[in-house]
């Protein structure tokens, strides 16, 4: 039966390549800068771009109108995906960033385990032998350096944490991809709330740090802070999940 599909749609006409990678060179910026919105100020948009014409390139060279999706729905996955998986290999960040955002992970998973309830940004600056100024700017960096752990599935065609392969349905990744949604939607909900607002306004809102400021009426730079310590906080509670 497989055959027999790529038959037919080996006989469907597709459209022109030149016309299509012209016709839609400013979707690749539009995703770019809205791309740009929501990460660190280190990321080039013009790597992003350079990244999201290869994804335009090839979603031209695979399209056909028997898909069942227009060609601007397919190019955009195919765009975004591009732009993520090269912000992956990319890696903006120092080592100094991920071993001191490692360090406010195991500080803040130590006092939880100790007190037994959630830790204050004082609690785990003390822990960490650094004044909550120092902590604070870890919280910043940190969201750099994590973003995109919590970020892989932007598109209609991926899941969290991992897409699934386009060659087929593999049993036990499904069954470990849904295992992954499960404990991460559990530790979002042992979030304290304010970071839960934050997490769903940029995630699932899709909202920039600065207009989350805006509605709760706090700097973008709190917001940061904020956003990295939600972060932080999952990776402590999902510390299993990356041995």
């Amino acid at each position: 039966m497989n055959q027999g599909l790529r038959a037919y749609e080996q006989t469907q006409p597709r459209v022109d390549l030149e016309v299509l990678v012209q016709r839609h060179a400013d979707l690749v910026k539009r995703i770019a800068y809205h791309l740009a919105g929501r990460l660190p100020p280190q990321v080039e948009i013009q790597d992003l771009m350079q990244a999201g014409m290869m994804g335009l390139l090839e979603a031209a060279q695979n399209y056909s109108s028997g898909r069942g999706a227009s060609f601007e729905t397919y190019a955009g996955i195919r765009i975004r995906g591009a732009m993520l998986d090269a912000l992956r290999k990319l890696d903006w960040a120092p080592r100094s960033v991920h071993r001191k955002a490692r360090a406010a992970a195991l500080a803040l998973r130590s006092v939880e385990a100790r007190l037994g309830s959630q830790a204050s940004e004082a609690e785990v600056a003390a822990e960490m032998g650094v004044p909550l100024t120092e902590y604070q700017r870890v919280l910043s960096d940190a969201l750099g350096c994590q973003l995109l752990r919590f970020t892989e599935g932007e598109g209609p065609e991926d899941a969290p944490l991992d897409r699934i392969a386009d060659t087929g349905p593999d049993p036990e990744r499904l069954a470990l991809d849904e295992s992954r949604r499960k404990a991460i939607a559990a530790a979002i909900e042992q979030l304290p709330e304010r970071e839960r607002l934050v997490l769903s306004l940029y995630y699932e809102h899709e909202l920039n740090l600065k207009e989350i400021g805006a509605v709760l009426k706090v700097t973008e730079s709190r917001v940061c802070q904020l956003h990295g310590q939600a972060l932080l906080r999952l990776r402590a509670l999902l510390a299993d999940w990356y041995r």
